[in-house]
């Protein structure tokens, strides 16, 4: 379900091919990055429009860079190849899903 990017060309690629694009931005040694992932890969079950992706900032440095992240996990949700939706560090999951809720269904059912 989750597609491991491991370039800015995949990630760019990513963004731009889907209309709906997710990108998960964690570390291989952050606890709070590998305990928040099974809940953001259980919401994402309720959207399958949305593609979803995995970037780790230690084997892909460049994209903290580029798109600002400071800290991990930081959960990215693109519209149109924009940013639309940034959530970082503690993310609480009921809010989290309410937003992606919104947008879901502003795009996929207008």
């Amino acid at each position: 379900m989750f597609q491991e990017l491991q370039s800015m060309e995949e990630v760019e690629y990513f963004i731009q091919a889907n209309e709906l694009a997710f990108i998960y931005v964690s570390r291989k040694n952050c606890s709070v990055c590998h305990g928040l992932f099974p809940q953001v890969k259980e919401l994402f079950k309720n959207y399958p429009e949305i593609q979803t992706a995995t970037v780790d900032a230690d084997k892909t440095p460049e994209f903290s860079g580029q798109y600002t992240i400071f800290a991990v996990p930081a959960l990215l949700l693109f519209y149109d190849g924009k940013e639309y939706l940034r959530e970082a560090r503690i993310v609480p999951m009921q809010q989290f899903n309410e937003k992606v809720n919104r947008i879901y269904e502003n795009v996929v059912n207008p």
